[in-house]
């Protein structure tokens, strides 16, 4: 294989909903800048994505200077939203984390966005993502934070490990619903140029000067099967992954990451793997080296 580079980069500023793609992006302790700092949540604040809801998928938030978000979606006029006014607070259920986040200003965007779905949602903003939810602390280090992200910071997928389960696809039952695209999987960064499943051993990466610690394998759920252009579902690629890629009880793809410094990365940064995974026995752990997720595929 060549040099793995930085092939491109995904920001989702309200979650669930389409993604940008910058030529850019900083990286902050919690994740990319501007990504998933906006969630919906229902009347009893659990938080509203495509598991629930696969039209997302077709609504757009495009990041405005100062946080705010331009909302669009089919069939509905865009609407500014403005980063809400320090003020009370509303419980967020995200998983199994109970986080307290901004409700919107007003009713428009409340009133907007239950329209969109056809259920009663309000959009909420994570005021401070430095304090308001912790990274799960059995792959974490003390002070770890992240967004109203799934879990972690950034997710980290490869366009060969793409093209192998794409291959796959084509062999089994399901072949005419490939080949996928790699928003299926909804990622922050896709790295060109490695061989198909490195990624698994990967332990801590640099992309450009900015260095992340791999925190485990990513299990992926019922949204990866929704086209995110058209909305509708099928059974790929969860078919697929639960013969070749089950780890752990889970259908993995892609490596979430904890950032261990700031800065920018740029689309085609060389992207450095520091560190690989043992391969005989557990990860060590000890101070600065949290356990992570289940180790090397094997076929």
């Amino acid at each position: 294989m060549g040099n793995p580079q930085l092939q491109s980069i995904h920001v989702h500023p309200v979650k669930a909903f389409r993604d940008l793609a910058p030529r850019q992006a900083v990286v902050e302790p919690w994740g990319l800048t501007g990504d998933r700092r906006w969630v919906l949540i229902d009347d009893g604040g659990k938080v509203v994505t495509q598991r629930e809801h696969p039209r997302l998928a077709l609504a757009a938030a495009e990041l405005l200077p100062g946080g705010g978000v331009r909302l669009s979606a089919p069939g509905m006029d865009p609407l500014t939203v403005p980063v809400p006014r320090p003020a009370g607070t509303v419980p967020v259920n995200v998983f199994r984390d109970k986080v307290e986040g901004v409700p919107a200003e007003g009713d428009a965007a409340h009133a907007w966005c239950s329209a969109y779905l056809g259920v009663g949602t309000r959009l909420v903003h994570m005021d401070d993502p430095a304090t308001r939810r912790s990274v799960d602390p059995e792959f974490a280090l003390p002070g770890e934070t992240v967004s109203f992200a799934d879990g972690y910071p950034l997710l980290l997928t490869t366009a060969s490990s793409l093209d192998a389960l794409n291959s796959l696809i084509a062999q089994g039952g399901h072949a005419q619903e490939g080949p996928l695209p790699m928003n299926r999987f909804r990622p922050n960064v896709v790295v060109a140029g490695t061989a198909a499943w490195a990624e698994d051993d990967w332990s801590r990466v640099a992309i450009g000067e900015v260095t992340f610690r791999v925190a485990k394998m990513c299990g992926r759920c019922v949204v990866t099967t929704t086209d995110q252009g058209t909305a509708k579902r099928g059974k790929e690629p969860l078919h697929t992954l639960g013969r070749h890629r089950r780890i752990g009880g889970k259908l993995v793809f892609g490596q979430n990451l904890v950032p261990e410094s700031g800065g920018t990365i740029r689309v085609g940064d060389p992207v450095t793997v520091l560190d690989l995974l043992e391969q005989d026995g557990p990860p060590a752990r000890g101070p600065g080296n949290p356990p992570r997720g289940p180790g090397r595929w094997v076929p």
